[in-house]
């Protein structure tokens, strides 16, 4: 598995999520919440997680058993209403660079106990295309 993706092309903040994670689970060590509670990823995150996440190195903060995966969803314009995981950096790239405007939202998931965590979001995309001038219209304009 690849490593977690990085973004590259956002077109302004990237928002993590590190501190609601750390509160999140700080309540759960307290007794505030139960492992039910943040246990519970939606089967299609962890038939994704199983099949397209990539090794985030960490071992899952809730169960211990297993490590992490991250996948990431990407959804816009022209794309499936449930967004689409793309399964490389490469593909993740292509859907960033598009005219139309796209939502990037990266999650970690334990396919084992099925904790998951939304780790960060950035918006891309939504570039228009440079159209060049032919050379004989810009001598032209002089």
């Amino acid at each position: 598995m690849e490593m977690s993706f990085r973004t590259s092309t956002a077109d302004g903040a990237v928002v993590e999520f590190g501190l609601v994670r750390h509160a999140l689970l700080a309540k759960l060590a307290s007794g505030a919440l139960r492992h039910e509670d943040i246990c519970d990823a939606h089967p299609e995150l962890l038939r994704a997680a199983k099949n397209l996440g990539r090794s985030t190195g960490e071992t899952c903060p809730v169960c211990h058993d297993s490590e992490l995966v991250e996948v990431t969803y990407v959804f816009g314009a022209r794309l499936p209403a449930g967004g689409t995981c793309p399964a490389t950096r490469t593909d993740l790239l292509k859907l960033e660079r598009r005219e139309e405007p796209v939502q990037c939202y990266a999650v970690e998931v334990c396919t084992t106990c099925s904790f998951h965590h939304l780790v960060r979001k950035w918006s891309a995309g939504g570039r228009r295309a440079r159209k060049t001038q032919p050379a004989q219209q810009k001598k032209a304009g002089r």
